[in-house]
């Protein structure tokens, strides 16, 4: 196959030079390779090339500083950048200053050769992305780690943080939610406006409103003034609405109508006010089960859930643990307690904790033991007696002795709590079987490792009467597991 089109590479890694003009020239594509800034500004502006990849850390020239350059010279000229400093800013830095992608290292070859693909084939925009107003050291970035999960993260969040999309982050607690909220305020271009959070589980049901929206002079028992609400607050800015899940369904009405009509009023109010806010929606709960309760609008959802947004939790990103560690005890340091660090011993028992409270337990462990413990480097026996002390792994804390059945009636009282002076809607047998059949097919195919006979045999049940109900249930099954 012979496309005609000539990649430049610039990469100070001899190796990385190697493997991706093999691997190019292997489709078709003419790969001129360098390892440094100096000659791959020469080509371009000699016209050569039809895609440049570059790295960031060069010899002469940071790789980002030249992407400026390259698209007032050549604005229709592609650049694909790669870099092994995998951080926030730098996915930032890099959509900011017009890339096509960003790729952390190591990269997966098949991406870089489909982003390449992708390159060649769309049409060029017309305006390439302006650069960012000054710079941030990465100590400041809200987000750490390095992790591949985080780096998803990092990318999509890139391609945000010029746009007003509404977002829906969802995530366990303690994973950070409010973070990427303020990191795509921050780094967006509402940052000069306002950011402005509100939490709708800290609220009273009766007070969300407005709390939101404002109220007038009057409008209630207690209004002796015009107060303006978390909208008006945020205007021009950036609205982070923090457990969605839990606002109620009177409230949930006027936000539909405000996502689309892009005004309010307030409560008491009949004059409508102009809506000038971004929207980042944020919960722990699963809304797709809140919309089968009946206790969360389906249309409000999908008017939300524009960009989603999934959080890992801590345990899938164990890699990431040392880097937040030093983070959290430089944080503590600068607080005015000593530094301090972990030996490996201590280091790998954290890694092998599962974290129910995710990295706001790992923040708050680590900032105890910078003030509890005198050792500058504390060790696993420090450690281990900190995590006894800890929530107890498996989940939420359900009371102590509680058996299924009480658990399960405990959790059904919220169906009926949630429709005081109603009932819930027709189907809740049907409703809560698929609750917990879901759960506990999905754990059986983990503990048997996708093998669907075993974990029949497991059930009790027949083959293909647990295919139906995975198909039913639409349960995903680990790919080359049987």
């Amino acid at each position: 196959m012979n496309t005609g089109a000539t990649i430049l590479v610039a990469d100070d890694d001899r190796a990385i030079r190697t493997v991706l003009g093999q691997a190019l020239g292997r489709l078709g594509y003419e790969v001129k390779s360098t390892g440094n800034a100096a000659t791959l500004w020469r080509w371009v502006e000699d016209g050569e090339g039809d895609l440049v990849i570059t790295d960031v850390v060069m010899p002469d020239e940071n790789g980002l500083d030249l992407i400026p350059r390259i698209k007032k010279a050549r604005p229709e000229l592609r650049v694909v950048v790669m870099s092994a400093q995998n951080t926030l800013l730098t996915a930032v830095k890099a959509t900011e200053r017009g890339a096509f992608e960003y790729l952390p290292k190591p990269f997966d070859l098949r991406e870089l050769v489909s982003t390449v693909q992708r390159a060649l084939a769309e049409p060029a925009a017309k305006n390439g992305a302006t650069a960012a107003e000054g710079e941030t050291d990465d100590a400041n970035l809200p987000l750490i780690g390095r992790s591949p999960a985080m780096q998803d993260i990092y990318r999509v969040l890139a391609r945000l943080m010029g746009t007003d999309l509404t977002v829906m982050i969802s995530g366990e607690s303690g994973t950070g939610k409010e973070l990427v909220a303020r990191a795509l305020h921050d780094y967006g271009k509402r940052r000069s406006g306002p950011f402005v959070a509100i939490n709708m589980a800290a609220i009273p049901r009766e007070l969300i409103e407005s709390e939101l929206f404002g109220h007038e002079r009057g409008a209630f028992t207690g209004a002796t003034q015009r107060n303006a609400g978390r909208f008006e607050q945020a205007q021009g800015g950036t609205l982070f609405l923090d457990e969605i899940g839990d606002m109620p369904p009177d409230a949930q009405t006027r936000l539909l109508r405000v996502l689309q009509q892009g005004e309010y009023t307030t409560v008491g109010g009949r004059t409508p006010i102009r809506a000038d806010v971004r929207i980042i929606a944020a919960t722990h709960r699963d809304l797709r089960l809140l919309i089968r309760q009946g206790l969360f609008r389906e249309d409000l959802f999908y008017r939300l859930n524009v960009v989603p947004i999934r959080l890992p939790p801590l345990r899938e990103r164990t890699e990431d643990i040392p880097a937040l560690v030093r983070h959290f005890f430089a944080l503590a340091h600068g607080e005015g307690l000593p530094l301090k660090s972990l030996d490996a011993a201590a280091m790998e028992r954290l890694r092998a904790y599962r974290w129910p409270g995710n990295v706001r337990e790992l923040e708050n462990l680590v900032r105890r033991l910078a003030a509890l413990y005198a050792q500058e480097v504390i060790g696993a026996e420090a450690v281990a007696a900190e995590l006894t002390e800890a929530v107890p792994t498996g989940g939420p804390e359900a009371p102590a002795g509680e058996g299924l059945g009480t658990a399960a009636e405990r959790h059904l009282r919220d169906y009926f709590e949630a429709h005081k002076g109603g009932l819930p809607p027709a189907g809740l047998y049907d409703r809560v079987l698929r609750e917990v059949e879901r759960p506990l097919i999905t754990l059986s195919l983990g503990a048997t490792r996708g093998n669907q006979v075993k974990a029949a045999q497991l059930l009790g049940l027949n083959r293909n009467t647990l295919r139906k109900k995975i198909r039913e249930l639409d349960i995903e099954v680990s790919r080359g597991l049987k």
